[in-house]
């Protein structure tokens, strides 16, 4: 690991070489790495042009991964735990909404962001995962969605597939939510909000619009999967970091989102805040997160017993 004198984080680059790629999404199946192999030069249809320093960032065959010190609001308490952003490109395919096994014309390149949170509560824990696949280009909603939550009560999972309409697929071990399939009419999508700050702050929805909550505050708060008002805005907290804001007025749910103003827009770290617990028990309080460190590698390759010093590098 070296410094990087430009951003301020570690950096890990491993050299990809000759090395095959261990996915974590294809076991032990042997593609090619983890990194877009389509261009906008590719793609059917012109596209805009991708800034030199985003193509030099975000292709560069690895991965950002940043952890975050979490103090989670669940059950009417706060809890501490951990959480993680991994952001990365790959090709998307069209039709399928899955990841690419190879180039094609057609593929659609996206930045994707697999977020993980896990905590403690009381006696059990909770896993949770929230990936959106956004297109580099910054031309449409995210293609797809998809939520999951484990703990010892059972399994949650969501999924939204931008197609004529969202199509959404849910499934629950609460039997008032259980196994829901049902469309949406297309709204912003709070999720996709994570990966528009990365490619271009400037073009964050702002104003009073029409937003679909995040998976992860629809399924764990047991509310209804649609569109609410909500207003937005930019603020500028201090020379070098931005907020951006959405306010949900019906939902009494606030989210702010804390990411550096000069390139590559690093999430620094965030807040929400709601009602958290239930009946008597329930009272506003505000999750935060707070950036701890920062590392560029391909983590997909990093599965052995010898890779396991990385976490610390990552604080975890």
């Amino acid at each position: 690991m070296k410094k990087w004198m430009k951003f301020e984080f570690l950096i890990i680059i491993f050299s990809l070489g000759a090395v095959s790629l261990e996915s974590c999404a294809q076991n032990e199946k042997k593609t090619a790495p983890e990194k877009d192999t389509t261009t906008e030069e590719t793609t059917p249809k012109a596209k805009k042009t991708l800034a030199s320093n985003f193509k030099e960032y975000w292709y560069s065959g690895t991965a950002e991964l940043t952890s975050y010190t979490l103090d989670q609001a669940r059950y009417g308490e706060m809890r501490g735990g951990n959480a993680v952003l991994i952001y990365v490109t790959e090709p998307f395919l069209a039709d399928k909404q899955v990841k690419a096994d190879g180039s094609n014309v057609d593929n659609i390149p996206v930045l994707k962001l697999n977020s993980t949170k896990n905590y403690i509560t009381g006696i059990y824990p909770y896993s949770l995962m929230t990936s959106s696949f956004y297109p580099v280009h910054d031309d449409a909603h995210a293609v797809k969605l998809s939520f999951s939550a484990q703990e010892w009560c059972g399994h949650i999972y969501a999924q939204l597939n931008n197609r004529e309409q969202f199509d959404v697929v849910s499934h629950s071990y609460f039997e008032r939510e259980a196994d829901q399939n049902f469309t949406l009419e297309k709204s912003i999508l709070e999720n996709e909000i994570w990966n528009k700050i990365r490619i271009n702050p400037s073009n964050l929805p702002l104003g009073t619009s029409e937003v679909i909550p995040s998976l992860e505050y629809i399924r764990q708060t047991h509310k209804p999967l649609k569109a609410y008002t909500a207003t937005m805005r930019i603020d500028a907290k201090n020379d070098s970091i931005s907020t951006y804001t959405i306010s949900y007025p019906e939902l009494e749910r606030t989210l702010k989102i804390d990411f550096t103003k000069a390139f590559p827009h690093t999430i620094e770290g965030w807040s929400e805040t709601y009602s958290s617990g239930y009946g008597d028990k329930a009272k506003i309080l505000t999750t935060t997160a707070i950036k701890n460190k920062l590392i560029i590698t391909p983590y997909w390759q990093q599965n052995k017993n010898s890779d396991l010093f990385l976490r610390d590098s990552l604080g975890l």
